[in-house]
This record gives structure tokens, C-alpha cells and sequence, in this order.
């Protein structure tokens, strides 16, 4: 009788801070966040977050984050780290969501880098997700980057995107709905 009380004690408390701690922290929302951590993040709703650019009446650049319609599946209220942007090499700034820079062989050395691929899932997951876009298995593409850099972009060039990647997501266009699939294989 007294483990069954404690039980269901055990259980009311583990259902009440559940409910609570996620008040407590607060949820991340795409369009709370400052400019410098909305890149790479992704919300409490599982949905990607990325920033906008847009011109303001008096020609001034004004910069905002949103939310997209990406949805991450195994993760959310999830701010990429300085650690892993450096490594990976991205740029928190960046407008959008793009797979222009794989194009370019520095940005594919640092993304296939150890320190990278096998660190930072998140970003891992969001350029496996765009390289697919292009025709493109991510793994593939770092195993070419290692044995060949030129070969690599001439390799994505050549794929059944073609030509040059476009963005999925531009600066003033909707955004459709893109599941993510599951994490690519480390």
C-alpha cells in the first residue's frame, strides 16, 4: 500500500514539473530571438528558425527572425553553439536557408571536418537536408571533399539539380513545408 502511494505521488510530481519546467526556462520562439542566435536554431515547435532581411521605408536593412516551415525531427529548443558554428564554419548571419555554400570547397572542408560532422548534429542535419535538395548524399560528398576537394563541387555541380543549387527558402518568398529526415549516419 505504501509504494502504491509513493508511486503515484512519484508520478504526480515527475507530470506537475514536466508541465511546469518548460514554463520555468521558457519555450524558444524564433521570433524572440536577437539577431546574433536566430541562424541554426530551431524552436520549441520542432521548426527551423531563420533570418530575414528586409528594406525598411527609409532604405535602411532591417533584420528579423522567423520561424520556418523545416521541421527538425529529433530535435528542438535548440541554439547552435559558437563552438560548433566555428567549426562547422557557417555564419550566424546568414540570411535564409541555402545550399549555395556548398559550393565552395572551404565551406565543405570545415562541414566535412571531424570536428564538425561528428560534433554538431544540427547543422550536420540541416546541409544533409539540403544537399538531398541538390541530388546530393552528404557522406558522399565529404568522402569526394576528402580525396578530392575540386572533384567534390564539381561532383554537385554535375548532379541532377541542374546546375548552380538554388536557396529553399529566399528572402521575400513563403516558405513551404520540408520534413527533414532522420540524422545522416556518423
Amino acid at each position: 500500500m505504501a509504494f502504491s502511494s509513493s508511486s503515484s505521488f512519484a508520478f504526480i510530481l515527475f507530470l506537475a514539473s514536466s508541465l511546469l519546467l518548460p514554463a520555468a526556462f521558457g519555450e524558444i520562439i524564433c521570433e524572440e530571438l536577437p539577431k546574433d542566435k536566430c541562424a541554426f536554431s530551431i524552436a520549441s515547435s520542432g521548426k527551423r528558425c531563420l533570418l530575414e532581411k528586409y528594406a525598411r521605408e527609409n532604405g535602411e536593412t532591417e533584420y528579423q527572425c522567423r520561424t520556418s516551415e523545416v521541421i527538425v525531427e529529433r530535435m528542438s529548443e535548440y541554439i547552435e553553439t559558437d563552438r560548433c558554428v566555428s567549426a562547422c564554419g557557417v555564419d550566424r548571419n546568414s540570411v535564409g536557408i541555402s545550399s549555395d555554400s556548398l559550393l565552395e570547397p572551404q565551406f565543405t572542408a570545415k562541414l566535412c571536418s571531424s570536428d564538425c560532422y561528428h560534433n554538431c548534429p544540427n547543422i550536420i542535419d540541416l546541409y544533409f537536408n539540403l544537399a538531398a535538395g541538390e541530388g546530393v548524399f552528404l557522406p558522399d560528398l565529404c568522402e569526394a571533399q576528402r580525396v578530392n576537394p575540386h572533384r567534390s563541387i564539381i561532383e554537385l555541380l554535375s548532379s541532377g539539380g541542374g546546375g548552380l543549387p538554388t536557396p529553399i527558402a529566399p528572402q521575400s518568398s513563403s516558405i513551404h513545408a520540408v520534413l527533414a529526415p532522420a540524422l545522416p549516419p556518423m
